[in-house]
């Protein structure tokens, strides 16, 4: 039997062609999974055509697969049918609430904090809104932005507050209906704090949340679930703790779903409150809002702008403490887990709000003390989700993005439907460009100071990057005595799967195989295995070894040899920069890469390999995040003078039949793609004289 030859496509061809070829990836009789697509290719036809949409030719709902139960049933709830679920099985929540922050800097510190306190499973998180911050704009420290990064880039289902305060009904309208177009389908209703000392009627606005409430139900009918705030002690501007109950009501029979409280101290005090609301006939839910104490100031401030009484107990306490910052924190960690205990104990409270300030340590605390954080939670899915109503049923993604979800997610915020069930034939996909390397949910954690400890000040030979990579994998500090914990394509620690073939990936970066992307071979492993699980419990899931690294033209030349013995078994897709790509797949076949097989549901198939998508991915990847070459001043610097002098080097890739193994071995049986890296190498030498590119211009897409 011959062999197919592999295709070389000259430079500029678009791969419309291009395809990879179902795989083995592993014994066993479930371990070959279906094919992605029912819809064979036909030569001749016209493939199907991709406009602001993922699923091929046909709507969403004519090409994915019948519906079967979701993976996450959460994910295509709305919010108040989540807490009705959680309330009839007794399951307690939490939720958490943010302010926006004032510098762009610190913008990328609060979405690094979403991520890791989303980690612990609140239900939902909420942003307030400042009238003298500029809320509804699209500045980086908008409350808008903000909340919106957080349902799209975070996957959290978010409430944005909303106020009157200064504001016309022409503006709040169109503050929702930007909310609306953002993916926000929570809105927490509030009068507003007034910018001075008095309340300042606004002449063709609202004065009253209960009015608020009302035109949210008015223009926008039941979208948005509305979450009005109460107050345990009556509001302090208020004639009585009796009329605030009345205002109460009015706003919960205007359209309000539920009810988030001021925060208070003693347990009583919600209790009287639960009661009264009990007795006017309130029934809707209502979260008691915890404020764990974090400082002596911090504790002032929020008294002041809330004009609550602080119980005596408490101030005996912390007034001979008020320097002493860790020691007030372990106060109000303890003061805030017996407050908690009382109000889960009492049964009348379905879940916990807690006011963070923006910080994480306590409330954290607060709650793995109290067993609601969750410590190991399960993936729905083996990707980032987000959280926007028009991606609740996408299950479907390349894997080139494994790494970067939410530049994924950016690039197909366009799109009106996304996969689901399969992942469609596709001759172009609108992927969208990713020319805003200065957006700060695309932005590295790290700062700039950071990177350069960590990759270096001065690369002075491709060793230099060579062990950059390295440091990445092995997780041992560089020369410089700093731990390598990122890189321009992954600003995440390594996925714990990545230790299942640590040691193949570290000698195949030493050698100049400069990994970006991988995942190792399984072959049916329990859905809650802690490594590589996701979805469903009692399921099974498998993966194709994968792939995905820089490397030289003359290392492609001697693994091109060697990959001549694994034809059928093992699939690559090479490509330079220049756009000409080698690739031994035939057809225009995406490839399922991961697949997880559950009770009572079809086969889920959420990562594939797309030709074409990669193609994207590479052209507007790598490429284009590379800088424009240095200035002439720059012609005398180590990094150009050694780089004018350098050609890719075999190293030992002269023999191939022994080198290059450890690559096959690392893959197992899956598919292979690389991406040539003399360009890439290049630009991050020349840039290296004053920092790394990517210091400078962002990661790559």
């Amino acid at each position: 039997m011959d062999r197919p030859k592999p295709k070389v496509f000259p430079v500029g061809h678009c791969c419309p062609s291009l395809g990879m070829r179902a795989l083995e990836a592993g014994s066993g009789r479930l371990s070959v999974p279906p094919s992605i697509s029912r819809i064979s290719a036909m030569a001749g036809s016209q493939g199907p055509r991709w406009e602001g949409s993922s699923s091929g030719s046909e709507s969403s709902k004519d090409s994915s697969r019948c519906s079967t139960p979701g993976l996450d049933p959460e994910r295509c709830e709305r919010l108040r049918e989540k807490m009705k679920r959680r309330m009839d099985s007794g399951d307690k929540w939490f939720s958490l609430e943010f302010f926006p922050p004032r510098t762009a800097q610190g913008a990328v510190n609060l979405i690094s904090r979403f991520d890791r306190m989303g980690a612990g499973g609140p239900l939902f998180v909420d942003v307030t809104w400042h009238p003298a911050g500029d809320p509804g704009s699209d500045k980086e420290t908008s409350s808008m932005v903000i909340a919106s990064t957080a349902v799209n880039y975070c996957g959290l289902e978010t409430i944005l507050h909303m106020t009157c305060c200064h504001q016309s009904r022409e503006e709040i309208t169109g503050h929702l209906h930007k909310a609306k177009q953002l993916g926000l389908k929570n809105i927490l209703a509030l009068r507003g704090d007034p910018i001075g000392d008095q309340w300042e009627e606004e002449e063709g606005g609202f004065n009253y949340a209960t009015d608020l409430v009302k035109h949210i139900r008015n223009e926008f009918g039941d979208y948005f679930d509305v979450c009005v705030a109460g107050y345990p002690k009556g509001h302090p501007e208020g004639e009585s703790f009796e009329a605030d109950l009345k205002h109460l009501k009015e706003k919960v029979a205007a359209g309000a779903d539920f009810i988030i409280t001021q925060l208070f101290f003693e347990a009583d005090t919600f209790f009287r409150f639960v009661k009264a609301c009990s007795e006017i006939g309130i029934t809707c839910p209502i979260l008691p809002g915890i404020f764990p104490i974090q400082g002596y100031h911090s504790l002032r401030q929020l008294v002041k702008l809330s004009k609550l009484e602080v119980p005596q107990q408490i101030k005996d306490v912390i007034e001979p403490i008020k320097d002493n910052d860790a020691a007030i924190r372990n106060y109000g960690i303890e003061q805030a887990v017996s407050l908690c205990q009382e109000l889960l104990a009492s049964g009348l409270v379905p879940g916990l709000h807690f006011y963070t300030l923006n910080r994480e340590v306590a409330t954290i605390e607060v709650l793995k003390r109290l067993g609601l954080w969750i410590e190991d939670p399960r993936r729905p899915l083996p990707w980032a989700l987000s959280a926007h109503p028009k991606r609740r049923v996408e299950d479907v993604r390349p894997i080139f993005w494994a790494s970067r979800p939410k530049s994924y997610i950016y690039r197909t915020q366009e799109w009106d439907e996304f996969p689901n069930g399969r992942w469609g034939n596709s001759s172009s996909p609108a992927f969208g460009e990713l020319k805003d390397y200065y957006l700060f949910y695309l932005k590295s954690k790290s700062p700039k100071e950071e990177l350069l400890k960590m990759w270096g000040e001065e690369l002075t030979s491709e060793e230099s990057v060579f062990q950059v990579f390295a440091h990445y994998l092995s997780g041992e500090p560089n020369q410089n005595g700093y731990k390598v914990t990122c890189l321009p394509w992954n600003d995440e620690p390594l996925a714990a799967e990545t230790s299942l073939m640590k040691e193949e990936l570290l000698r195949v970066n030493r050698r100049g195989i400069l990994t970006i992307n991988s995942q190792p071979n399984i072959n049916g492993k329990p859905s809650s295995d802690p490594i590589v699980g996701w979805g469903p419990s009692g399921g099974y899931v498998f993966q194709k070894a994968y792939l995905e690294f820089f490397t030289s033209r003359e290392t492609v030349e001697a693994l091109l040899q060697v990959l001549k013995k694994y034809e059928l078994r093992v699939n690559y897709h090479i490509v330079d920069v220049k756009g000409e790509n080698i690739t031994n797949a035939p057809e225009l076949q995406p490839n399922a890469v991961t697949w997880g097989i559950f009770p009572g549901r079809e086969i889920i198939q959420p990562t594939v390999v797309d030709p074409v998508s990669f193609m994207f991915w590479k052209v507007r990847g790598p490429g284009a995040g590379l800088p424009c070459p240095p200035p002439e001043p720059w012609a005398g610097s180590v990094a150009r003078s050694w780089v004018g002098g350098w050609r890719p080097h075999p190293r030992g890739w002269q023999h191939p039949d022994s080198d290059s193994r450890c690559i096959t071995s690392c893959l197992g049986r899956g598919v292979v793609l690389a991406v040539g890296y003399a360009e890439f190498l290049e630009y991050v030498l020349l840039g290296s004289s004053r920092s790394p590119w990517v210091a400078e211009h962002g990661a790559p897409a």
